[in-house]
Order: structure tokens, then C-alpha cells, then sequence
């Protein structure tokens, strides 16, 4: 079938069909465009993202050291005294030698929980703050720091409350 142009030229379907094949795609200087754009934003917006990631992992483990400090609220009203350092925050999944009153598993799970960055908590009774102390290490898992890498410990909860 002919399409009529103008008064004196025609053309068919299937030549339309091969003049618009070439126009469908994108040419490479869009493609580079929108992938520039693409990276700006990321470069702008994933620091934030980032940052926010590395709070919400210091958030987690606060609320895990709460967790352990009912946990062994719970265990010192049943057994009258705190684990000691050598059974560590393990007493609290399972009976330890001589507890006699042990009610547990005073926490959920089968598993005693590592802190948000993969390393095991520190617990030790009786501790320089107070009856116990329980500590995460941080993102370095090593003592000290600042930042991120700062140590998190049930101290530094109780002054939270506090201020």
C-alpha cells in the first residue's frame, strides 16, 4: 500500500519501517549523559546513606547491651548474684554449675548474640562501673577508639539516661 506526500511523491509502508529501524535506540553520548547524572546523585546522596548505616549499627548494639542488662536483671533475682566473668554472658542461655534457682533461657534465640559488627561482647563481673560490665568494642573490635570505632559499653548507657 502507497502513502501519498505532498501532490507528487509516494512511499510505502515498509520504507518508513526501515527509515525509523536506525532511530530507536539511544545514541552513546545520551547513555554517558544519564550515566554521569546517575553518578553525581550516588556521590551526593551515598555518604548519607552510609553514614546513616553506621548510626543504626551503634543503635543496635545499645539496645543489645540493654537487652543483656534485663537479662541479667532477671538471672540476679533468680540465682541472687550476677554470672561470674568466667561464665560469662553464656549463663544466660543455659545452666551453669552451681545456680540453683535458674529460670532461663533468660534471651530469645539458641545463640548468644556477637555485637552489630560481628564480635563477641565483653562481660565482665564484677565490673569497674558497677555490678558488671558488658562492652562492645566498636566497628575496629578493638579497645578504644573514637567515632565509629569508639567502644559502646553498659556505662556509658547508664550516663545516657542520665543526661
Amino acid at each position: 500500500m502507497r502513502n501519498r506526500i505532498g501532490i507528487f511523491f509516494t512511499t510505502s509502508r515498509k520504507r518508513e519501517r526501515q527509515d525509523r529501524a536506525g532511530e530507536a535506540g539511544f545514541t552513546l553520548v545520551e547513555m554517558l549523559v544519564v550515566i554521569t547524572i546517575i553518578g553525581l546523585i550516588m556521590g551526593l546522596i551515598g555518604p548519607r546513606v552510609l553514614n546513616y548505616l553506621s548510626e543504626s549499627k551503634v543503635k543496635a548494639a545499645r539496645i543489645q547491651l540493654q537487652s543483656f542488662g534485663s537479662a541479667l536483671d532477671l538471672f540476679f533475682l533468680d540465682a541472687g548474684r550476677y554470672p561470674s566473668s568466667s561464665e560469662g554472658l553464656a549463663a544466660l542461655m543455659q545452666r551453669t554449675s552451681g545456680v540453683g534457682a535458674w529460670n532461663g533461657p533468660y534471651l530469645k534465640g539458641n545463640t548468644l548474640p556477637n555485637d552489630p559488627w560481628n564480635h563477641p561482647y565483653v562481660y565482665r563481673s564484677p565490673g569497674e562501673h558497677g555490678p558488671y560490665d558488658i562492652i562492645s568494642y566498636g566497628a575496629d573490635g578493638q579497645e578504644g577508639g573514637s567515632g565509629l570505632a569508639a567502644d559502646i559499653s553498659s556505662e556509658n548507657l547508664v550516663n545516657a539516661k542520665n543526661e
